[in-house]
């Protein structure tokens, strides 16, 4: 996202396509939402996922500057430390405390990586990791771990952020739904005021 900084990045580890698309939609949906400018998807492209996020971005407007998949994590991560020059950070429960660390990463002043499992996380990513940070010492989802992340990172700015080329956006309300057309589209509008 423009104007947001560090830039950001989520690499998806571990995404299985017949059991994974509906979390994996979430975690690159989140990341779009909470400020990340890349969504990458280790190992396999699973079209379905790829197809719902470039959906959500046509109707809802650009957030992302590249989501790509099948790569191999080893790949993405190389890309991003010598293109990006920036840092990798795991999400892990077993992990630092992101609140004694959040700082660290901010000073660093470098585009973050944010790695983020689904099954069992390869051993090597401890180590590559420049962070293995925690949002909780508990098992829970890597959805609300990337959302908390993302907010700490950047401080609650990236809930304000206007997508470019937005068709459609959602003017709060205190009941009820409104989405407003932005570009003229009267049906897109109806399709989520009916919903």
């Amino acid at each position: 996202m423009e104007g947001i900084e560090p830039q950001a990045g989520v690499l998806r580890l571990g995404h299985r396509p017949k059991r994974d698309k509906r979390i994996t939609t979430h975690t690159a949906l989140v990341a779009r939402a909470f400020g990340a400018s890349y969504y990458f998807l280790s190992e396999v492209c699973d079209m379905s996922v790829m197809d719902n996020v470039l959906s959500v971005e046509k109707r809802w407007g650009r957030g992302f500057k590249l989501v790509s998949c099948g790569l191999s994590y080893k790949d993405y991560i190389s890309i991003w430390r010598n293109y990006m020059k920036g840092v990798i950070v795991h999400l892990t429960m077993y992990g630092l405390e992101l609140e004694r660390e959040i700082d660290g990463i901010k000073k660093a002043g470098k585009p973050v990586l944010i790695i983020i499992g689904s099954e069992k996380v390869p051993g090597e990513i401890y180590k590559i990791a420049d962070f293995n940070i925690s949002v909780g010492n508990q098992p829970h989802s890597e959805v609300a771990a990337l959302a908390i992340f993302l907010d700490r990172l950047y401080n609650g700015q990236e809930l304000y952020y206007k997508f470019e080329d937005a068709k459609v956006q959602i003017e709060p309300s205190a009941s009820g739904k409104k989405v407003i057309s932005i570009g003229g589209n009267k049906d897109e509008k109806e399709k989520y005021n009916d919903a």
